[in-house]
Order: structure tokens, then C-alpha cells, then sequence
């Protein structure tokens, strides 16, 4: 049973040794972390919204206005046609967005993320024994191809 102290903190009354290593704080506490994340996020948010409301305008419209959506455009061509055919636009502009917000946006606050996670001595080694006990090289993801 260990000896309590008589000092009002409830300190133990024999300082504990230190083992001289500190763990770093977790990297979902870093602020860059949270900032990839909010930035992956609202970006998300706002292509679910434009993809999924575009084909829902287009459901909608096909649904309760199929006198609007049967106007002839040209020759067989109607207007309901052309708007789901304006579907792959609707896609290509958001993979085309994701790309662009990706590249300008996420990408560097990642590799600050890794370079922040990479500083920390304790958790490389921790990062390098953990892909030595599964087979892999350290630069390598969970199916063996290289990481960024």
C-alpha cells in the first residue's frame, strides 16, 4: 500500500521517477489536423450538395412537369433529354472541383500534417516498428504501394 501524503494536492509522498520519455500529444490535436479535416469536410459538404441536388431537380422536374421537360429543343432532342444528359457535366464539374479543392487546399495542409508527425522522434520509431512487425517498408501504405 503506498504512503499518502500529508500535502493537501494528494500527492504521492514519494515522487514517481520519470522515465525520461514524454509521449507527443495525439496528431488529431495538432491544429493543421483540424484544419484538414475542416477543409475535407466543408468541401464535401458542398459537393454532395450540388451532385445530389442536381439529380434531384432533374427527378423532380421529370416527376411534375413532364409537359415542361417534353419541349422539343431540336429536332428529337427534348428538354428533359438535355438535362440528363447535364447530369455527366454535373459530375464532371464536381470531380473536376475535388481535384482542384485537393490540390490547392488539402494537399498542403497534409504534407504539413506529415512533416508535424514526422518531427516527433517517439512516433517515427513507433510508426517504423509498427510496418517492420506487419512486412513493410516503412514508405509503404497497408497494401504495399508508396505513400506520398
Amino acid at each position: 500500500m503506498p504512503e499518502q501524503s500529508a500535502w493537501p494536492d494528494d500527492s504521492p509522498a514519494y515522487p514517481r521517477a520519470h522515465g525520461g520519455r514524454v509521449e507527443p500529444p495525439p496528431i488529431s490535436a495538432h491544429p493543421e489536423f483540424r484544419s484538414l479535416r475542416h477543409a475535407h469536410r466543408r468541401f464535401g459538404v458542398r459537393a454532395t450538395v450540388w451532385s445530389v441536388g442536381g439529380f434531384l431537380l432533374y427527378v423532380l422536374l421529370s416527376s411534375f412537369t413532364p409537359g415542361l421537360m417534353n419541349q422539343p429543343l431540336a429536332g428529337h432532342l427534348t428538354l428533359g433529354l438535355a438535362l440528363g444528359l447535364g447530369q455527366f457535366a454535373v459530375m464532371a464539374v464536381t470531380v473536376w472541383a475535388y481535384t482542384r479543392h485537393m490540390r490547392t487546399r488539402v494537399d498542403p495542409l497534409a504534407r504539413g500534417v506529415r512533416a508535424h508527425l514526422h518531427q516527433h522522434p517517439g512516433r517515427r520509431d513507433r510508426t517504423a516498428a509498427a510496418h517492420e512487425a506487419d512486412g513493410q517498408q516503412p514508405d509503404q501504405g497497408p497494401r504495399g504501394y508508396r505513400t506520398w
